[in-house]
């Protein structure tokens, strides 16, 4: 099932959107489930990472698009964006929130699928490792393969990333279910270690991006097993 929405304050163009999604769903044989918005304010209040793509038009009265895109950047980093504009030159602003394309009004059904048809491609690529956290400020999601390591610290989970600390509320045993089937490995009570990101041991650490991270006694030799396998060599 793909999660789209659509933000556009002109009903025409909301109606002919959502038509051309049920002509494609019937072509392709997608899935699609389909939510629709009148301003780029209410969708932004209420905007919990829950969505695939995003067709947003660009100019709307409240908040227009690209606004909403930057805030919806700060939640979300994966889902893909493509503009709704009558001005192309709208949509080269489009880059600096990583929006897949635009699409220019009046809209033809042959140029919206083909937009479609990538936006799903590249959905799909990215939709298999990634995970969604809760913050204090709503949600964010993140590339797994992004994440250094996680540290528990009390009742709240830090975890360490390629683009900074992000704090939320957790336990590592939940942690450890939801990233199951993924290389990490629980050094000791306090650290849930991504094996990608491990540089090296030294004496009874794991040296993660310059940080020494213990591996505490009982689980050193499960931790170099799991590290050699990931490596795919035997570490003596």
């Amino acid at each position: 099932m793909i999660r789209i929405a659509i933000v556009e304050d002109e009903a025409h163009y909301k109606e002919q959107l959502t038509d051309f999604l049920k002509r494609f769903e019937q072509e392709t044989g997608e899935h699609i489930d389909l939510a629709t918005y009148g301003d780029g304010d209410e969708f932004v209040e209420g905007f919990k990472a829950q969505f695939d793509i995003i067709l947003m038009d660009v100019q709307m009265r409240f908040m227009d698009g690209m606004a909403a895109a930057e805030e919806i950047r700060k939640m979300d980093s994966e889902v893909v964006i493509i503009f709704i504009t009558n001005m192309a030159q709208y949509a080269i602003k489009g880059y600096a929130v990583d929006a897949l394309d635009y699409v220019l009004k009046p809209i033809s059904y042959f140029q919206f699928s083909q937009r479609l048809n990538r936006a799903i491609e590249r959905m799909k690529r990215r939709e298999e490792h990634h995970i969604t956290l809760k913050i204090k400020a709503g949600v964010k999601r993140f590339q797994i393969s992004d994440i250094y390591y996680i540290e528990s610290l009390g009742h709240k989970l830090v975890f360490v990333t390629k683009s900074g600390e992000v704090e939320t509320i957790g336990t590592m045993k939940e942690l450890e279910d939801q990233l199951a089937g993924y290389p990490f490995f629980r050094g000791n009570k306090g650290y849930f270690i991504n094996l990608e990101h491990v540089e090296g041991m030294e004496d009874v650490f794991a040296i993660v991006k310059g940080k020494l991270l213990l591996i505490s006694r009982p689980k050193r030799k499960a931790f170099m097993e799991a590290l050699s396998n990931y490596w795919g060599e035997v570490i003596k």
